[in-house]
């Protein structure tokens, strides 16, 4: 396959795992607004937590460069690819896409002949609807399944590539294809399954496969619920459970709620797009309502201690990450302070005293002197001798 020029409209995990896979072999453009970000990878240190990030822009021969500047990015690009941010929108319950009708108009501001690839996650019927908007008939979607702090690792490994395409237009399926061959050049893995089908199938596989990784880790704490109120081992009846090779033993350990970049907003925007089209469903409801109800539970939980001062160990929401946003620990933390309880963080990724305005402590021995019980969605040895005043649902650290 001859070799490509590709932009990538976007530096978070999506587009800088994309465009450090798509530079082992081709010559790639990173585009970010962010200066800070672009600096540090034009001097190959990674603006993420990734070990595999960090790795391959600190010791492979990549053929990147960042740049921050629009034209010089997109003009005589053979692929751009879109992967800005598409935040759930609370007020108007959908995904927020102007990210992607920014990039859109620029392209097309500089009469651009690209073929555009969208790998943001948006709402079901998206692509179709902007390709008419905007009159594109080189326009594709690729849904991605990475997991943040092992991006590039699942883009090596990709389970499946999928692009979605206008099976009608027999030059847009071959590009369709082309990508995809992209995309399986850079992996280390062989025999990687890639389908091409319509735009919103496409889009569909997306938003249903972190529903379905959401209700796994609802139906898993809601196990745990009951089996704390029955005085229950969750964990030996999760082991039981997971050696039936259908259940497996995947997205099994009980958690404060499931959180992070994807599972809160897609699980939100498929629920709007089933209520937009009046689909009757109970499980989709079921699965948004669902972690509250387990917030609240670990809040009861919680109050039961009676205690003047709760630590929260570590805002992130699994180890190996950096990401604080929508984490589940945030619900929970404001239903606490709106009960009158007072909070302390330990968050060593924290510079600052405070943090939305609650106290931080990065010495560990101050924070866990100075709380009464400490909730930490994911255990750690450092917590070992305070064990009997730490909150957790996490079964692999329960006596």
């Amino acid at each position: 396959m001859k070799k490509m020029k590709i932009t990538v409209a976007g530096t978070g995990y999506v587009g800088l795992s994309n465009a450090i896979l798509l530079s082992l072999n081709n010559e790639v453009i990173a585009f970010d607004i962010n200066e800070e970000k672009i600096d540090m990878i034009n001097n190959h240190i990674s603006p993420l937590t990734d070990d595999y990030i960090i790795d391959y822009l600190k010791n492979k021969k990549l053929n990147l460069r960042g740049t921050t500047n629009y034209k010089e990015a997109f003009m005589d690009a053979d692929f751009i690819v879109i992967s800005t941010p598409t935040n759930y929108d609370s007020e108007t319950n959908h995904f927020d896409t102007s990210s992607i009708e920014c990039v859109i108009e620029e392209i097309l501001e500089l009469g651009s002949n690209a073929t555009i690839v969208i790998k943001s996650t948006i709402p079901v019927g998206y692509t179709q609807k902007i390709k008419a908007k905007y009159n594109l008939d080189n326009i594709l979607f690729s849904p991605e399944f990475l997991r943040e702090g092992k991006a590039l690792y699942d883009n090596l490994y990709p389970s499946r590539i999928i692009v979605g395409t206008d099976l009608a237009n027999d030059t847009l399926v071959e590009k369709a294809k082309d990508f995809a061959s992209l995309l399986k050049q850079g992996a280390i893995k062989e025999d990687i399954t890639s389908l091409v089908m319509p735009y919103t199938e496409a889009e569909a596989v997306k938003l249903f496969s972190n529903t379905y990784l959401a209700l796994r880790v609802s139906y898993f704490n809601e196990l745990d619920t009951y089996a704390q109120e029955n005085n229950l081992n969750s964990e030996a009846i999760i082991n039981g459970m997971c050696l039936d090779p259908r259940i497996g033993n995947h997205y099994n350990n009980p958690s404060l709620g499931y959180g992070g970049y994807c599972l809160p907003k897609d699980t939100k925007q498929l629920l709007a797009n089933y209520t937009d089209k009046h689909v009757p469903n109970n499980i989709i409801e079921a699965i948004v309502h669902s972690n509250d109800t387990r917030k609240n539970y670990v809040v009861s939980k919680i109050k039961e201690y009676n205690p003047n001062v709760v630590g929260i160990y570590r805002l992130t929401m699994k180890a190996n990450s950096d990401n604080f946003r929508a984490s589940a620990v945030w619900d929970i933390m404001d239903k606490l302070i709106a009960s009158g309880t007072k909070l302390v963080i330990y968050e060593p990724i924290l510079k600052d005293d405070t943090y939305n305005n609650i106290p931080v402590v990065n010495d560990l021995e101050t924070f866990k002197n100075s709380s009464d019980v400490i909730l930490a969605n994911r255990f750690h040895e450092d917590l070992n001798d305070v064990s009997d005043k730490v909150y957790t649902t996490d079964i692999y650290s329960r006596d």
